[in-house]
C-alpha cells in the first residue's frame, strides 16, 4: 500500500468528483457515494447537471473553488486525453492531491502535478484501495 493513498483516503477530505454522473449505475456516482459514506465531502463536477447525490454540482473545479468550496482532492473520471486539464485545475486551486481513476493515465500531467507539490495517484480506484486498507487493518 502506498502511504500517500492511505493518507488521502484515511482522513476526511473534500473531493471534487470530475465527471460525476447522475446515473447511479456509473462508477463515478458509485465512488462519490462511497467516499461520502466514508466521511469525505463530495463536490460533483459536471457541466450538464445542477445536483447529483443531493449535492450542488459545478461545471468545473475552478467554478467550485470560485464559489468558495475548498477542495482537497480532484478525482478525475475522464478520458486520459482530458485528464491534463483537470490536473491543471487542481494545481491552480491549490488542491492537495489529484486522483486519476482506473484507466486514466497521463504521465505528463501527473508530473506537472508532482512538480507543483500535489500528491498524484494514477490508474487506481478508491473502492479497491479502501478495501485493501481495511484488509490490512483486519477490518
Amino acid at each position: 500500500m502506498e502511504p500517500a493513498i492511505e493518507e488521502i483516503l484515511g482522513a476526511p477530505r473534500t473531493w471534487a468528483v470530475v465527471g460525476c454522473s447522475p446515473n447511479p449505475a456509473r462508477d463515478s456516482q458509485r465512488i462519490a457515494h462511497l467516499l461520502r459514506d466514508r466521511g469525505h465531502a463530495i463536490v460533483p463536477i459536471n457541466p450538464a447537471e445542477v445536483e447529483i447525490l443531493g449535492e450542488r454540482c459545478y461545471p468545473t473545479v475552478a467554478d467550485a473553488a470560485a464559489a468558495g468550496v475548498a477542495i482537497d482532492v480532484v478525482d478525475v473520471f475522464r478520458r486520459s486525453a482530458q485528464a491534463g486539464a483537470h490536473v491543471d485545475e487542481a494545481i491552480a486551486i491549490g488542491a492537495e492531491a489529484v486522483w486519476l481513476q482506473l484507466g486514466v493515465i497521463d504521465e505528463e500531467a501527473a508530473q506537472r502535478g508532482r512538480d507543483a507539490g500535489l500528491t498524484v495517484v494514477m490508474d487506481r480506484c478508491p473502492a479497491i484501495e479502501l478495501a485493501r486498507i481495511e484488509r490490512a487493518r483486519g477490518a
